[in-house]
């Protein structure tokens, strides 16, 4: 199974993401990091993914080639990540086969009613757990 984990800026949310998975999930899975910058691919890369890639023609090559695609909501928004996520970028990964987990972060004026505000590490955690059913 391959897992991209898709992150732009410092990548922090993506870092945490790639450790917490790693950590969770068997040897044998391939994580790939797809960084809206080198910035963000090299820190998920350091975080133990198995492969990186940048820029939009990277995300758009590969969202088609995983299994599943886990970042932020805001991956799915053209302009996101302070206009770092090209509308085509959106678009490949919204049309993207593979299943889709995402976190619901609000940082880019997006609300979704009926969730409730949680801290980053508790939604990794609920991430990391429908990860693994998905695999079951």
């Amino acid at each position: 199974m391959r897992i991209a984990i898709i992150d732009g800026q410092g990548g922090g949310i993506g870092k945490h993401i790639t450790e917490k998975l790693r950590r969770e999930l068997p040897e044998h899975i391939e994580f790939l990091a797809l960084g809206t910058n080198a910035l963000a691919t090299s820190v998920m890369l350091r975080a133990g993914a198995n492969e990186g890639a940048t820029g939009e023609s990277a995300v758009i090559y590969n969202a088609a080639k995983v299994d599943l695609i886990v970042g932020p909501i805001s991956i799915l928004l053209p302009n996101a990540m302070l206009g770092e996520l090209s509308p085509r970028m959106a678009e490949a990964i919204a049309s993207s086969p593979a299943h889709k987990i995402l976190l619901p972060l609000n940082r880019s004026g997006i609300e979704i009613v009926g969730l409730k505000s949680e801290p980053l590490p508790h939604l990794i955690e609920e991430l990391v757990r429908r990860v693994k059913e998905f695999m079951a």
